[in-house]
């Protein structure tokens, strides 16, 4: 049966089905959550009380909740266990936990909330806009997951909500970086196209990828296209 706090999840939190299936508590959170922007208009304590909920809401799966000052870069923070509460690193766009019970958190409104995962509790969360991509973020995190004895034929992974293929229209340069291929005018890209290619590339085979666009569905996320300030988050922890 469905309770009325389980409704309330799923208006919050887009949850990651795929990863739920093996152990993993992934979600997007979405308008309703409200804007998790620290660099915003908004009243400090306002931002900072949705933080403070998102901690409690993560508190019975482990006691770290890992960020980072993102600057649409290719660094992933790795994160030990020496540590409880809240940390906020400085310039990188991803992190990953060889262990269990740390909560990773990046900031989206359009770009890609990339969720990586292994059975043994490992995991990565990425934020992958053009530059990420373009630099290949996905495989740096890949990377750590072999280096550790994990293959990318052993991963899990999942690309969450973002601006989608229609929406999303880049300038000649930008594709061309992207893609390696020249065109003459802008044009619209798939980064959640592209992102599974480079993991398919490095063997990943179980991959999903979310049907919500933030621009098509502004009504339930944020979209910097769309002109919002605001921003939602990617959360991945693999509980204790």
């Amino acid at each position: 049966m469905t309770t009325q706090a389980s409704r309330e999840t799923s208006r919050l939190y887009e949850e990651v089905p795929e990863l739920a299936a093996i152990g993993m508590r992934a979600f997007t959170t979405t308008r309703l959550a409200g804007s998790f922007a620290v660099a915003s208009d908004e009243p400090v304590r306002d931002v900072i009380a949705r933080w403070d909920r998102l901690r409690d809401e993560l508190s019975t799966a482990g006691p770290r909740l890992a960020t980072a000052r993102q600057v649409h870069g290719d660094r992933v923070i790795s994160h030990g266990t020496g540590w409880a509460g809240w940390l906020r690193g400085g310039d990188a766009d991803g992190h990953f936990a060889l262990d269990r019970g740390t909560g990773m958190a990046v900031s989206i409104a359009d770009c890609v909330p990339v969720f990586v995962t292994h059975s043994s509790g490992a995991a990565a969360l990425l934020h992958s806009g053009w530059r990420g991509t373009a630099s290949r973020i996905v495989e740096r995190a890949i990377d750590l997951f072999e280096s550790r004895g994990m293959p990318g034929s052993e991963l899990t992974l999942h690309l969450g909500p973002a601006i989608c293929s229609d929406c999303y229209e880049v300038s000649p340069d930008v594709f061309e970086r992207l893609t390696g291929r020249s065109v003459g005018r802008a044009t619209t890209v798939d980064l959640r196209a592209l992102i599974a290619d480079h993991a398919r590339q490095r063997g990943v085979r179980r991959i999903s990828i979310s049907e919500d666009c933030t621009r098509c569905n502004n009504d339930r996320f944020y979209s910097h296209r769309a002109g919002d300030a605001g921003r939602q988050l990617g959360v991945l922890i693999a509980p204790l």
